[in-house]
């Protein structure tokens, strides 16, 4: 199963031009938390105020989830995106890291997801006694089907759901805002043209 097909899927909804524009504000070029997974480079210096690289200089440097839950995280990113023959996998373009950073960045986002994270691992300890990181793979994607899909969802599922959404919608933001997931788009950006004059059959038309 390709990238593409994956995420159809895991059920990934459209992301929109705003949130993908949104989430470039921030980024990190520093290294990932303890699980390894590698650099977010989403944002660089240019245009930006000395005291906003001042501050994600220092959110860069703390810790909010720890290793498990950032191995968790990062299982989690790679089933969403995982690799495939054009690019590579979430985690290989920064997508943990990525996390970490907007959970920092937005404190919002910092209580869904821990809370969803638990969540998670309860249910499979309920199902298999096993918490998410020890399952099989094959458990892994059962728990997952069940919350993936929020209109097939049964109504003890809803705090799972709830989590999924916002996992799926981080790691598709922190994917296609790296340089890996612009690249997989094809995404040029503006680019300058090239005149090279006035076509030669208008210039015949003008008598030219």
């Amino acid at each position: 199963m390709n990238r593409r097909d994956s995420i159809k899927a895991i059920g990934l909804s459209a992301i929109s031009a705003t949130a993908l524009l949104e989430a470039c504000k921030s980024g990190t070029t520093e290294a990932a938390a303890s699980s390894g997974t590698g650099n977010h480079p989403v944002a660089d210096t240019t245009g930006r105020q000395d005291f906003e690289i001042a501050r994600d200089k220092t959110l860069v440097g703390e810790r909010f989830f720890d290793a498990k839950e950032m191995a968790t995280i990062a299982m989690l990113a790679d089933i969403i995106i995982p690799r495939d023959e054009k690019s590579g996998s979430a985690t290989d373009a920064g997508v943990p890291a990525f996390i970490e950073f907007i959970v920092k960045d937005e404190p919002q986002h910092q209580l869904p997801m821990r809370g969803g994270l638990r969540w998670l691992d309860m249910e499979c300890l309920d199902r298999w006694g096993k918490d998410f990181v020890g399952c099989t793979p094959e458990q892994r994607i059962e728990v997952l089907n069940d919350i993936a899909y929020p209109f097939k969802a049964g109504p003890g599922m809803q705090p799972g759901v709830t989590f999924f959404n916002k996992m799926r919608e981080l790691t598709a933001i922190g994917f296609f805002t790296s340089k890996m997931g612009i690249e997989d788009l094809g995404y040029k950006g503006n680019s300058p043209g090239k005149w090279e004059g006035v076509p030669p059959e208008v210039l015949k038309r003008y008598g030219l």
